[in-house]
C-alpha cells in the first residue's frame, strides 16, 4: 500500500463507512461506541476503520480517563481538496476554450 499522504487520504475515503464516520466527526468528537451505533458491524470492525483513518491522519484519538474520543483532522482533506482543485481548474479552462471554439464554429455557420 502506498504511504504518501495523498494516497493514504484517498484510500481511506474510498470506503463509505469511513466517509460516514468522518461525517459524524465533523459534528464533534465521539467515542468508538458512539461511532459504531449506526452501523451493523462489530466494534472490532469499526476499530479497523478507525485505524485506517488514523493512519491517513484524518482522525486523532485523545485520552480522557477511560475514554478515547476521536476527532476529525482536516489538514489531509484540505490537501486532497487542493489537489482536486488543480485538476478542476484545468478542466474548467479546457471546457471554456471548447465552448469558445463551438461558438466560433456556430458563428461561421450562421447559427445562434
Amino acid at each position: 500500500m502506498p504511504d504518501d499522504q495523498l494516497s493514504l487520504t484517498f484510500a481511506a475515503l474510498a470506503d463509505p463507512t469511513r466517509r460516514a464516520i468522518l461525517a459524524r466527526l465533523a459534528d464533534g468528537e465521539a467515542t468508538v461506541n458512539e461511532l459504531a451505533e449506526p452501523f451493523d458491524m462489530s466494534l472490532q470492525a469499526v476499530s479497523k476503520h478507525l485505524k485506517v483513518l488514523e493512519r491517513a491522519g484524518l482522525i486523532s484519538r485523545g485520552r480522557d480517563a477511560q475514554w478515547r474520543p476521536c476527532r476529525l483532522e482536516t489538514a489531509p482533506l484540505d490537501d486532497a481538496s487542493e489537489w482536486i482543485g488543480q485538476y478542476r481548474d484545468r478542466w474548467t479552462d479546457r471546457f471554456d476554450r471548447l465552448d469558445q471554439e463551438i461558438k466560433q464554429i456556430q458563428a461561421k455557420e450562421g447559427r445562434p
